[in-house]
């Protein structure tokens, strides 16, 4: 049963002051305080405040944790006012601690030091852009996108929200998502093994959008490096930022009405990214099925001083979700990037062919990966990621016989090796060499494990 103490003013002052400095007790309180009219009413704590386990705390006015404030919170914390965080909040680290942003007006989460929460739910339906993100707060578990856009866009306040190593999210859309920066990262494992008993699920979602437009980006992080990377989705025209007439000669036309700005904080590798489009946000020319043109992922490369084509595979149309289709690719480095209409790339020179599905259930009949004709050329390199971009195998000298993929993942990436991979659609990238010079294939390769 809930602990609820409840805490009452007849008349509001300009300020509560909490004040329990060389205090060893721990206090467990709901405070459900409503503010007059006329008068702005402030708890502002400058000693130390628990909330344990199963107790409920209600904060009905302005809350300002001092630089000499400590909030831990292992309970269910309710804020329906604003919350600003100079000093130290965060929560035990086998806590189930509950932080509910909620109420029916707009609400600044601010101050100068970071707020780590391990569960957060935002939930606000005050305004269309109810929440303020004017610091940084750190995700321990999970982030709930119940109702109401997190706006963190002045890049005065440094707005940033942060996903920590087994940090996820749920119901983000329309209705909720993050119009600013979010991070996601990992912490480094020597060894794969390691990592894999940590339980970490390496498909991340960027929970990023702009104006009233969801648009996330998706990638994923290698814990061999310890990555961390930052993405933002920006509902403007890159060409404000680098004229989309400096580009290479494959690209024909560059989106001119959306991208997204993906920084690689820590790590070495490059990742495969994918992007959404969507027909309330891209253009409508991008939709178009030309027999001559293809869609590839686009990158303003500073150093070359042009739009470069990063190459490109487009999902069939998805259900469910708010996009419609992935364009999906590894790319070579970070930056802006948009998705662009491009040539459409030489087909494989004779000899070779993919043939992509397979329904490993040991018939006899499709039960491997198969690229006829590669046995030919043995300097080649196969590597297949999920739709998210977690690689799931990866293998040298790929031939039609024994070293081939047959629906289980390999164990060198992110999934555990000897898995059965559920079924759906996966990303290959097929690379060798001719004995002239080295050719790329990339595509969809479709997993029927049922």
């Amino acid at each position: 049963m809930k602990n609820n103490t409840l805490f009452k003013t007849e008349k509001q002052p300009d300020s509560v002051l909490l004040n329990n400095k060389g205090s060893a007790c721990a206090i467990a309180v709901m405070v459900s305080l409503l503010a007059c009219q006329d008068i702005k009413a402030q708890f502002v704590n400058t000693g130390s405040v628990k909330v344990n386990d199963n107790t409920a705390v209600a904060i009905d006015m302005d809350y300002i944790n001092t630089e000499s404030g400590s909030f831990i919170n292992d309970g269910q914390l309710n804020i329906f006012q604003n919350w600003k965080n100079n000093g130290r909040v965060t929560y035990s680290e086998l806590s189930e601690g509950n932080t509910f942003f909620r109420g029916m007006q707009q609400q600044q989460i601010g101050g100068s030091k970071t707020s780590n929460l391990q569960n957060v739910v935002f939930d606000n339906l005050s305004d269309i852009t109810p929440f303020y993100l004017k610091t940084t707060i750190a995700i321990g578990k999970e982030s709930d996108f119940k109702n109401g856009i997190i706006d963190a866009l002045d890049p005065t306040d440094k707005g940033l929200m942060i996903f920590n190593e087994k940090a996820t999210h749920k119901n983000a859309g329309d209705q909720s998502f993050v119009d600013g920066r979010v991070q996601k990262q990992v912490e480094k494992y020597d060894k794969i093994e390691e990592y894999h008993k940590s339980e970490i699920d390496a498909t991340f979602q960027y929970p990023v959008g702009n104006d009233l437009f969801f648009r996330p980006s998706y990638h994923s992080l290698n814990p061999s490096s310890g990555d961390a990377y930052v993405t933002q989705y920006f509902h403007k025209n890159s060409a404000d930022l680098h004229s989309h007439e400096l580009k290479e000669a494959t690209i024909i036309t560059i989106n001119n009405q959306e991208y997204w700005e993906v920084t690689q904080i820590d790590g070495t590798d490059k990742i495969v990214l994918s992007l959404t489009l969507d027909k309330d946000t891209t253009p409508a020319a991008f939709f178009d099925k030309d027999p001559n043109t293809e869609l590839a992922i686009v990158r303003w490369d500073a150093r070359a001083g042009k739009w470069i084509n990063e190459g490109g595979v487009l999902s069939d149309d998805i259900t469910g979700e708010a996009y419609v289709n992935l364009l999906t690719h590894q790319v070579t480095g970070y930056g802006i990037f948009t998705m662009a209409i491009v040539e459409k790339s030489d087909p494989p020179p004779p000899g070779v062919i993919v043939y992509n599905a397979i329904s490993p259930n040991d018939d006899g009949h499709n039960d491997a990966f198969l690229i006829e004709g590669i046995k030919n050329f043995p300097d080649n390199n196969v590597e297949i990621y999920n739709r998210w971009g977690v690689k799931v195998f990866e293998t040298k000298s790929y031939n039609e016989s024994d070293n081939m993929f047959r629906g289980y993942s390999d164990g060198r990436g992110t999934v555990k090796r000897g898995d059965k991979l559920p079924t759906g659609t996966y990303f290959y990238i097929l690379r060798y060499n001719n004995g002239e010079k080295g050719i790329e294939k990339s595509g969809y390769l479709y997993i029927n494990n049922q």
